[in-house]
């Protein structure tokens, strides 16, 4: 199940990550990923009170993280200079909500801590299935905006001029990137998850010529690195997440070292 949550988690790393290490909002993709425990931990305090599925923590998670690519998308397109303190902002107070609420919840609960740290060993069909739609869904997005995207990725200012719908296609973007967050996080947990969205996806750049060509090596390289840390946490029985982290780190350094810019 973890080979299958690997691959599939690796389709939906190579397609968003490629638009999150262009248009360099890796940052965004974290303070997005940290944002949604707030979201998680109100809805493990309401439905312990509560139960009820609509206060399930995935719910709760895709509430928070629109609402937080929301607001960053708000004051990146208003206030461009106050954006890296928004991020702040948003990744603070994501945390210290979900800390909190999940600390009032009668009872011990580690569900939060569970998202934060995550394990893909523990996926489930539930969360293969939703990994499934999450790839067909960005499938049908890049197949709809992707030169759009690339051109507000890479000149901005250009696209305006060339009446691009620059505004709506980032919140968009963002957006995609909030529902990527979240159908990740459930399999692989904050920590990896940003390792997934971001280092394989900057190994592809360094090695391609062209969009297609960086998504489907991010695919490639992301799946690689699953395959190579879930051999080696077998075989030295090690975290598996901090191992696959780890490796995705190493490659990248190891390609800086050996590949010089032109």
């Amino acid at each position: 199940m973890a080979a299958i949550a690997s691959l599939l988690s690796s389709i939906a790393s190579g397609i968003m990550g490629t638009y999150v290490v262009i248009k360099r909002i890796v940052f965004i993709a974290g303070s997005i990923s940290h944002a949604l425990l707030g979201g998680i931990g109100v809805c493990i305090y309401l439905y312990s009170l509560y139960p009820s599925p609509i206060f399930y923590p995935l719910n709760g998670a895709l509430v928070s993280s629109l609402l937080a690519a929301g607001v960053i998308g708000w004051v990146y397109l208003k206030h461009k200079d106050r954006e890296d303190t928004a991020i702040a902002a948003i990744w603070t107070i994501g945390m210290s909500v979900g800390i909190i609420f999940a600390s009032i919840t009668p009872g011990y609960n580690v569900e939060l801590m569970n998202y934060l740290f995550g394990n893909i060993l523990w996926a489930s069909i539930r969360e293969i299935k939703l990994l499934i739609c999450l790839d067909v869904l960005l499938l049908l997005a890049v197949f709809r905006y992707r030169y759009l995207f690339l051109a507000i990725s890479y000149n901005e200012k250009q696209a305006r001029l060339n009446h691009v719908p620059v505004d709506r296609l980032y919140l968009i973007l963002l957006a995609l990137v909030a529902v990527t967050v979240v159908i990740l996080i459930q399999a692989v947990g904050a920590i990896l998850l940003i390792a997934f969205l971001c280092l394989p996806a900057a190994v592809a750049g360094k090695c391609t010529k062209s969009i297609d060509q960086m998504m489907a090596a991010g695919v490639g390289f992301c799946t690689l690195f699953s395959f190579i840390g879930i051999l080696l946490s077998a075989t030295w029985n090690i975290p598996l997440g901090a191992t696959i982290a780890l490796v995705c780190s190493t490659f990248y350094f190891i390609l800086l070292l050996i590949k010089k810019e032109p």
